[in-house]
């Protein structure tokens, strides 16, 4: 029979986790309160209030698939910089890489021979003709928005519920009960009314799909090929396929956004499993923690903006920007897919992935949890549900935020780092099979302490 969580003694586990994470970390603690002096919360950047301790932990170096904080204390990080650090922390070829370009220059808005490899190397793993270049995905997908409303001459975006395409504002959309399109919760300061701009459909939703291109005013449908950032939720058999078939049916054109599921292996989900969208983005990997991203497009999207773009202005039209493309991260680029996430590395990294998949699902099979492990190639989530979610909605009806603060808490004190918005783990060229076996003996004694 499967056990059911006793709330009232995870609160009692997470107070003693919560005083044992206070009384490890008092240096992380004056930092913190020092930064409140001069950062809103103590913190550069808002989402890292999200950390499931009482204050966020101060890192002192980082290298390959570990960190160690400003009290001393190593772990074994799964996080990854939530896959901008895929690569490893401080892959030596990216180092180099970089090390040698900014004594040879940072930014100058003219092209280098690192630029060539960067594009050729992105088409041989996609399969796409055409590639410029962003400082991050986001921008990346807000600059082939732009180009494909600009080419369908259509307003309208269309996504799948529940998605992750950075802060693209477009993309902060999502379905209310009735039907209708809403800004997504946490939403802030919306530009305009989300029904303005978007339709939105469930993930593996083929009715709702050609229901929605229907209306003939979808410039384009940018979707993940799965989706991450509520939790894994995979494709259905024949899924892709068929959304292929009615974007083309509706005139649509369809971008992939490889940012999260680049980690399906060297051509991400759509090297993998043979897909044709119009336009691929991705961001955060490709530079090995150096800011970049890239867009890339078929022949018949490039002579579209090619024919419709005069040379006048092709400096205008929020479209690009000072630094995109700039030498460092093409540099970066360059030495990162070329030397680190190669197509040998993720030959290592998704057997990792296999073993961190087999180690948390023997733990719910023996203490009979009525949780689901679930595997993107070299990235692996748990569930708070029994079976596989189909979409979004699906998973987001059982997140349990309290119990993966908990999870989150139990591990980082036992020198394991997860991905604070989700129960997310990353392999990296880096990671071992010790690494994999540290988390497994951590995530069961969690769960032995929850349900013993």
């Amino acid at each position: 029979m499967a056990r059911t969580l006793d709330r009232e003694r995870m609160e009692r586990l997470m107070e003693a986790e919560f005083a044992r994470f206070e009384a490890a970390n008092p240096t992380s603690r004056q930092l913190w309160e020092r930064a409140q002096g001069s950062m809103l919360d103590g913190v550069p950047m808002n989402w890292m209030i999200k950390w499931a301790g009482s204050w966020p932990l101060f890192v002192d170096e980082a290298r390959g698939a570990h960190f160690t904080d400003v009290d001393g204390h190593e772990y074994v990080d799964f996080c990854l910089g939530d896959t901008g650090a895929m690569a490893g922390h401080g892959p030596e070829p990216t180092i180099r890489a970089v090390e040698r370009q900014m004594r040879r220059g940072i930014t100058h808005m003219l092209p280098t021979e690192d630029a060539i490899v960067a594009a050729d190397e992105l088409q041989r793993r996609f399969g796409v003709r055409w590639w410029q270049f962003t400082l991050t995905a986001t921008d990346a997908n807000r600059f082939a928005i732009r180009l494909a409303r600009h080419i369908t001459g259509r307003s309208k975006v269309l996504v799948h519920n529940h998605n992750y395409h950075g802060s693209v504002d477009e993309t902060f959309a999502s379905l209310r009960p009735d039907g209708s399109v809403g800004p997504r919760r946490g939403n802030i300061g919306k530009p305009v009314d989300l029904a303005e701009t978007t339709r939105v459909v469930e993930f593996n939703d083929l009715e709702g799909l050609e229901r929605e291109l229907a209306h003939g005013d979808v410039a384009v449908a940018l979707f993940e090929p799965a989706l991450t950032n509520v939790g894994i939720v995979l494709p259905d058999p024949g899924y892709h396929e068929a959304v292929r078939e009615l974007t083309r049916r509706y005139d649509t054109l369809l971008i992939n956004d490889e940012t999260h599921t680049i980690c399906a292996g060297p051509g991400g989900y759509t090297g993998l499993h043979g897909l044709r969208p119009d336009i691929l983005t991705i961001g955060k990997t490709i530079g090995g923690g150096i800011p970049a991203g890239a867009y890339g497009f078929t022949e018949e999207v490039g002579e579209r903006i090619r024919a419709s773009i005069t040379w006048e202005d092709s400096d205008v039209g929020g479209v690009g920007g000072t630094l995109a493309g700039n030498a460092l991260s093409l540099a970066a680029i360059r030495a990162t897919l070329t030397e680190v996430l190669t197509d040998e590395a993720f030959e290592r990294m998704i057997p990792l992935a296999e073993r961190f998949e087999a180690g948390v699902a023997d733990v719910l099979r023996r203490w009979e949890v009525p949780w689901h492990v679930t595997r993107l190639g070299a990235r692996c989530e748990y569930h708070f549900m029994p079976d596989l979610p189909r979409n979004g909605s699906d998973q987001a009806a059982h997140d349990d935020a309290e119990l993966a603060r908990f999870l989150h808490l139990w591990a980082m004190n036992r020198g394991v780092l997860m991905t604070p918005f989700h129960n997310m783990a990353l392999m990296s060229p880096a990671t071992t099979e010790h690494d994999v076996d540290t988390h497994t003996a951590v995530f069961e004694d969690a769960v032995a302490a929850l349900f013993g």
